[in-house]
């Protein structure tokens, strides 16, 4: 057993290390390409629904009790049955693709920017009012800076699930990296089935690793102080 493993693994590292594999319109270059290209562009949708909505709830408190609720409801929802459904109303292609990986996105951001905006410390709020400070300054000078960390983790969680789940592509006839998965499965090709698995994995962790950086440098040092003892 520990033989057959050994040989799985040698051959999941041959394949990563064949020159051929990284050229060409199947290659790991274009694959990455292309997996990027669909986490990306529901990344893009996914912020520009759930961050606003997010924002204007948090800074009103009003609405956050049916925003949550949404937001679990969405998150109960199969994608891969989502992804079959829409594949049969809209037909094979990206927009079957992203949509259900949208649905997969849309609540950790939603929730995660109302929670933060809502958990500013409301002596804060106040005195930004006292001092004249507009609704609209409010939000972007006091609330928003103190809720960026949790802001940035939604946001963070949202893109881990999509870079693994965007696999699912491959079922509706496109690129990305799950290509290598569901052709080394139907094969039986293990070495390109657990190539795939590694880049993902490895996507996965280069997308954590942007975001902790960007949060480093977005957030405050206060306010990251803050949120690490808290």
């Amino acid at each position: 057993m520990i033989a057959a493993a050994s040989t799985s693994f040698g051959g999941v590292i041959s394949y990563l290390t064949s020159a051929s594999n990284w050229r060409g319109s199947s290659g790991f270059l274009e694959r990455i390409l292309q997996h990027f290209e669909y986490s990306a562009e529901t990344l893009l949708i996914a912020v520009a629904i759930g961050l606003p909505l997010g924002l204007l709830s948090g800074h009103t408190g009003r609405g956050g009790a049916v925003l949550s609720m949404l937001s679990n409801a969405s998150r109960a929802l199969p994608t891969l049955g989502l992804l079959t459904i829409f594949a049969i109303l809209i037909g094979v292609g990206l927009e079957a693709a992203v949509i259900p990986l949208i649905f997969l996105a849309v609540p950790s951001i939603l929730v995660n920017t109302y929670v933060g905006i809502r958990d500013v410390d409301r002596s804060l709020v106040d005195a930004a009012r006292g001092m004249g400070l507009r609704p609209w300054q409010v939000l972007f000078r006091i609330e928003i800076p103190v809720a960026l960390p949790l802001i940035v983790l939604g946001l963070r969680t949202a893109a881990l699930q999509v870079v693994s789940t965007a696999t699912i592509a491959a079922y509706v006839g496109l690129g990305g990296l799950g290509r290598y998965i569901i052709d080394g499965q139907a094969s039986r090709n293990f070495a390109e089935l657990g190539a795939g698995g590694v880049l993902v994995a490895a996507f996965a962790i280069a997308t954590e690793s942007m975001f902790l950086v960007c949060q480093w440098f977005l957030v405050s040092p206060g306010v990251r102080a803050r949120a690490y003892t808290s």
